[in-house]
């Protein structure tokens, strides 16, 4: 596991407004082996002021990894992505889009907003479950991140 998150719990933002899609993403997690904890949160402009630590979120904690669905009420996981990308205080943390939309639009516009991945649920539940264990596997054991992740108060 890399350094930066050894010895601590690693922190997941999940920002999905399906209520079941949150349920099996924190389930599947859950029977990993990492020791984590998932914020979730259902709408994106409630997911930016748990970023930026503002109005009831100001003791948030800063996620190693965000779980980003495209179609949110409020503010939609593309303009989410964007105002997380162009913020030098949140841009290296790595946004992972998880969503149900194959729209190669999408794909290409997720890309160019810098996402580090896209990921299409599955349908199927143990398909799903897979997915998203791959996902922590790859992000917190594979991956090196920056020893910026650490869990400084901004």
């Amino acid at each position: 596991m890399d350094e930066s998150v050894m010895g601590r719990s690693i922190e997941i933002l999940l920002v999905e407004d399906s209520p079941t899609d949150a349920l099996l993403t924190q389930e599947a997690f859950c029977r990993s082996k990492m020791l984590n904890t998932v914020h979730v949160i259902d709408n994106g402009e409630d997911a930016l002021a748990f970023l930026r630590r503002e109005g009831p979120y100001t003791r948030a904690p800063r996620p190693d990894l965000i779980l980003l669905d495209l179609n949110l009420p409020r503010k939609d996981g593309r303009e989410v992505l964007q105002e997380i990308k162009s913020d030098d205080r949140l841009r290296l943390i790595p946004v992972v889009i998880l969503t149900s939309s194959k729209s190669e639009e999408d794909i290409l516009k997720s890309y160019g907003l810098h996402a580090n991945s896209y990921i299409c649920k599955p349908v199927d539940f143990k398909k799903f479950t897979e997915a998203i264990l791959c996902i922590g596997t790859f992000w917190f054991t594979v991956v090196t991140l920056p020893s910026s992740f650490s869990r400084k108060v901004e």
